[in-house]
Protein backbone atom coordinates (compact mmCIF):
# COMPACT_ATOMS: atom_id res chain seq x y z
CA UNK A 1 0.00 0.00 0.00
CA UNK A 2 1.60 2.78 -0.56
CA UNK A 3 1.24 6.79 0.78
CA UNK A 4 -1.77 8.93 -0.40
CA UNK A 5 -2.32 12.69 -0.73
CA UNK A 6 -4.72 11.83 2.32
CA UNK A 7 -1.82 10.54 4.21
CA UNK A 8 0.14 13.76 3.32
CA UNK A 9 -3.02 15.81 4.66
CA UNK A 10 -2.39 13.86 7.79
CA UNK A 11 1.40 14.40 8.26
CA UNK A 12 0.54 18.09 7.57
CA UNK A 13 -1.94 18.05 10.49
CA UNK A 14 0.31 16.40 12.75
CA UNK A 15 3.05 19.39 12.18
CA UNK A 16 0.37 22.15 13.04
CA UNK A 17 -0.89 19.66 16.15
CA UNK A 18 3.17 19.82 16.74
CA UNK A 19 2.64 16.12 17.70
CA UNK A 20 6.27 14.54 17.12
CA UNK A 21 4.95 11.20 17.96
CA UNK A 22 2.44 11.35 15.40
CA UNK A 23 4.37 12.72 12.79
CA UNK A 24 7.32 9.74 13.60
CA UNK A 25 4.36 6.92 12.48
CA UNK A 26 4.62 8.34 9.12
CA UNK A 27 8.36 8.11 9.17
CA UNK A 28 10.10 4.82 7.79
CA UNK A 29 12.93 3.05 10.41
CA UNK A 30 15.78 4.57 8.32
CA UNK A 31 14.11 7.70 7.49
CA UNK A 32 15.91 11.27 6.63
CA UNK A 33 14.97 14.53 7.47
CA UNK A 34 16.46 17.50 5.66
CA UNK A 35 15.79 20.66 6.94
CA UNK A 36 15.87 24.25 4.89
CA UNK A 37 18.27 26.15 7.07
CA UNK A 38 21.74 24.69 7.83
CA UNK A 39 25.36 24.85 7.01
CA UNK A 40 25.43 21.91 4.83
CA UNK A 41 24.55 22.56 1.10
CA UNK A 42 21.48 20.27 1.96
CA UNK A 43 20.61 22.16 4.69
CA UNK A 44 20.72 19.88 8.32
CA UNK A 45 20.60 16.59 7.22
CA UNK A 46 19.15 14.13 10.38
CA UNK A 47 19.44 10.63 9.70
CA UNK A 48 17.11 7.67 11.67
CA UNK A 49 14.23 8.01 13.84
CA UNK A 50 16.14 9.44 16.78
CA UNK A 51 17.59 12.06 15.04
CA UNK A 52 14.59 13.01 12.46
CA UNK A 53 12.48 13.00 16.06
CA UNK A 54 14.97 15.32 17.41
CA UNK A 55 15.11 17.26 14.25
CA UNK A 56 11.18 17.84 13.79
CA UNK A 57 11.08 19.26 17.67
CA UNK A 58 14.02 21.40 16.93
CA UNK A 59 11.63 23.44 14.71
CA UNK A 60 8.73 22.89 17.17
CA UNK A 61 11.39 24.66 19.97
CA UNK A 62 12.62 27.73 17.71
CA UNK A 63 8.91 28.32 16.34
CA UNK A 64 6.69 27.67 19.21
CA UNK A 65 3.59 28.57 17.12
CA UNK A 66 4.63 27.34 13.79
CA UNK A 67 1.97 26.67 11.35
CA UNK A 68 2.01 25.53 7.66
CA UNK A 69 -1.05 27.00 6.01
CA UNK A 70 -3.13 26.09 2.75
CA UNK A 71 -1.16 22.40 2.12
CA UNK A 72 -1.13 20.95 -1.40
CA UNK A 73 -0.24 17.68 -1.72
CA UNK A 74 0.60 15.43 -4.90
CA UNK A 75 1.87 12.01 -4.76
CA UNK A 76 3.38 9.92 -8.14
CA UNK A 77 4.75 6.50 -7.36
CA UNK A 78 7.38 6.66 -4.85
CA UNK A 79 7.59 10.59 -4.62
CA UNK A 80 5.49 13.66 -3.03
CA UNK A 81 4.96 16.64 -2.89
CA UNK A 82 3.43 19.20 -0.43
CA UNK A 83 3.60 22.89 -0.85
CA UNK A 84 2.44 25.44 1.84
CA UNK A 85 2.98 28.91 3.57
CA UNK A 86 5.14 28.24 6.78
CA UNK A 87 4.36 30.80 9.59
CA UNK A 88 6.25 31.27 12.90
CA UNK A 89 7.54 33.67 15.53
CA UNK A 90 10.96 32.97 17.45
CA UNK A 91 11.76 33.66 20.98
CA UNK A 92 12.92 37.22 19.74
CA UNK A 93 10.17 37.84 18.93
CA UNK A 94 11.09 38.19 14.92
CA UNK A 95 8.31 36.82 12.52
CA UNK A 96 8.65 34.70 9.63
CA UNK A 97 6.49 34.19 6.84
CA UNK A 98 7.18 32.13 3.42
CA UNK A 99 6.07 30.23 0.70
CA UNK A 100 7.96 26.50 0.81
CA UNK A 101 7.81 22.65 -0.04
CA UNK A 102 8.43 19.06 1.08
CA UNK A 103 10.06 16.66 -1.70
CA UNK A 104 9.12 13.23 -0.14
CA UNK A 105 10.20 9.60 -1.12
CA UNK A 106 8.10 6.73 0.04
CA UNK A 107 9.37 3.34 0.93
CA UNK A 108 6.49 0.15 1.80
CA UNK A 109 4.01 2.82 2.46
CA UNK A 110 6.21 4.71 4.80
CA UNK A 111 7.79 8.58 4.05
CA UNK A 112 11.61 7.51 3.68
CA UNK A 113 12.57 10.71 3.32
CA UNK A 114 11.65 14.59 3.98
CA UNK A 115 13.50 17.12 1.75
CA UNK A 116 12.48 20.90 2.92
CA UNK A 117 12.85 24.01 1.06
CA UNK A 118 11.52 27.50 1.48
CA UNK A 119 11.91 30.55 0.23
CA UNK A 120 14.91 33.17 1.63
CA UNK A 121 12.44 35.66 3.10
CA UNK A 122 14.34 37.05 6.37
CA UNK A 123 12.49 37.50 9.30
CA UNK A 124 10.32 40.73 10.11
CA UNK A 125 12.27 41.96 13.64
CA UNK A 126 9.81 42.08 16.65
CA UNK A 127 8.21 45.43 17.13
Amino acid sequence: MGVTVADLQAFADAWNRHDAEALMSFMADDCVFEASAGPDVCGTRYVGRDAVRAGFVEVFDTYPDAQWRSPRHFVFGDRGVSEWTFTGTRADGARVEVNGCDVFTFRNGKIASKNSYRKNRPPVPAR
